[in-house]
């Protein structure tokens, strides 16, 4: 149902008026009521000013409230709920009850429910519910309450998506066409009785990174405690040497860049998992697995976790020339070199290029590891068109795999048969961490082989269809 401005007697439900009565009124700026004047009701109300609304308040002591936007009136509760047909109603559920004393001045209004709890379950209904229970008569909307008042004072609302459920479309529709008037995107959650899931919102605590977060600290804590045991512990142990002192970097960075490619290759893997599901049914349009499901939707947040891992290892490893331990070994090998005139060391130069391509490949692969992370961004990954941004998160993402795992395969070229590698017969860490992604680039490269081909066979089909060209040709296309 549509809302219009009528001339006598509005849009109604019942014998509720949404919009001012006479063609006059209706020149005039539509009139909010806020209840409430602490930060949110201040904020939201110096918002809607700035969009051309009427803003009056309700308080219990209109004349010692404290300080409002400009331009805005205030008055008592009842005079306020007489003077405005949507109420905004930005007080805390403890304190609803003189709304019951106001319920015969609230009929027929459009009262948006904007509280929060500070736990889930804290009440046995929702408050938008008890709400609509003490004011039976009017028609109460839920909304809005995933705003802060940080966000309403300086304006960050462009795009933000809030939600809105109520038993009545109409005003429901008003609501959503004031908060589209101030830069929202408004979701429909249906009736009221999704008020308490609304209500919850706010109360998640990073709920799409929980898995990602959860993952990211076990690769931390075991490939931790898997090189303390082989190069920390075995040292002390075999050799007698007190190396304890790499625990802070040296074995930090070994583990950043290690976590950070198994979370790079896990946000991959699922998609490999999907195209090898799809193939054995022979259908894309059945639904995955459950967990399939929360896998793929939190590949995002996995690569930003890599990200973060990679920016860590790239500050460690810049700050390792000026560490002591490093410092005092250079200027120890100098001193001994020059005090018993030692043959200068030999220059190996396959040593050399490898050396400098493992550096090579780290750093362009670093550089493709922000740009898919700046991509990820909204405000960056908006202005992309569908096909852009598909390539950057494809193409790109498993080129920087590729590159990260090449890093990797460079970085352990030599000690890959090495019998010293293997200590206490335990693989190196940097052996495990290849499994993962060598594995996604095999499935991938599996996936691409059958359609190569099917491409190829199509432009060779092409080929086989297109008539023979004629001298003409040639001429008819140089005169045009």
């Amino acid at each position: 149902m549509t809302l219009e401005r009528g001339t006598s007697a509005g849009m109604k439900r019942g014998d509720m008026s949404l919009h001012p009565l006479d063609s006059s009124a209706a020149l005039e700026p539509e009139l909010l009521c806020i209840f409430g004047t602490g930060d949110l009701g201040r904020s939201l109300g110096q918002r809607l000013l700035q969009s051309g609304y009427r803003v009056v308040y309700g308080s219990r002591r209109p004349n010692s409230c404290g300080p409002l936007p400009q331009g805005a009136q205030v008055m008592t509760h009842q005079e306020a709920a007489q003077s405005a047909n949507l109420i905004f109603i930005c007080v805390h559920r403890e304190h609803y009850e003189f709304l019951g004393t106001l319920a015969p001045h609230l009929e027929r209004k459009v009262l948006v429910d904007l509280s929060n709890n500070l736990k889930k379950n804290l009440y046995p209904e929702a408050n938008a519910a008890y709400l609509q229970r003490l004011v039976p008569k009017a028609a109460v909307v839920k909304g809005l309450n995933t705003l802060s008042a940080w966000a309403l004072q300086n304006g960050l609302l462009a795009g933000k998506q809030v939600y809105l459920c109520g038993n009545d479309e109409e005003a429901k529709h008003a609501v959503a066409e004031m908060a589209t008037k101030l830069g929202l995107t408004v979701l429909d959650r249906g009736s009221l009785s999704a008020a308490r899931e609304i209500e919850d919102f706010p109360l998640r605590l990073f709920p799409e990174w929980r898995l990602p977060l959860c993952i990211a600290v076990g690769l931390t804590a075991f490939f931790f405690f898997y090189l303390l045991i082989r190069d920390v512990i075995y040292a002390y142990v075999e050799n007698g040497d007190e190396i304890s002192y790499r625990i802070m970097v040296s074995l930090a960075n070994k583990v950043f860049p290690i976590v950070s490619l198994i979370m790079l290759s896990l946000c991959y893997l699922p998609g490999c998992i999907a195209a090898f599901l799809q193939l054995y049914r022979g259908t894309k349009y059945r639904r995955f697995p459950d967990w399939l499901d929360r896998w793929m939707l939190c590949r995002k947040q996995m690569g930003l976790v890599a990200l973060g891992f990679a920016f860590l290892h790239a500050i460690y490893t810049f700050i390792i020339p000026i560490r002591y331990a490093v410092r005092h070994k250079l200027i120890s090998r100098v001193v001994d070199e020059l005090k018993n005139q030692t043959t200068p060391f030999y220059f190996d130069n396959t040593e050399a290029w490898g050396t400098d391509s493992f550096y090579a490949l780290g750093i362009l692969g670093f550089f493709l590891y922000v740009l898919l992370g700046l991509t990820s961004l909204p405000s960056v990954g908006g202005s992309l068109s569908w096909r852009e941004f598909s390539f950057i998160q494809s193409k790109l993402g498993y080129l920087t795999l590729f590159i990260c795992t090449a890093h990797g395969y460079i970085y352990g070229w030599d000690k890959f048969l090495s019998r010293a590698t293997y200590k206490w017969y335990t693989p190196p860490a940097f052996m495990l961490c290849l499994i993962v992604p060598s594995v996604v680039l095999v499935l991938k490269f599996i996936i691409i082989i059958p359609c190569v081909d099917r491409t190829l066979m199509r432009i060779r089909q092409g080929w086989e269809r297109t008539p023979p060209r004629r001298e003409t040709d040639d001429v008819k296309f140089t005169n045009l």
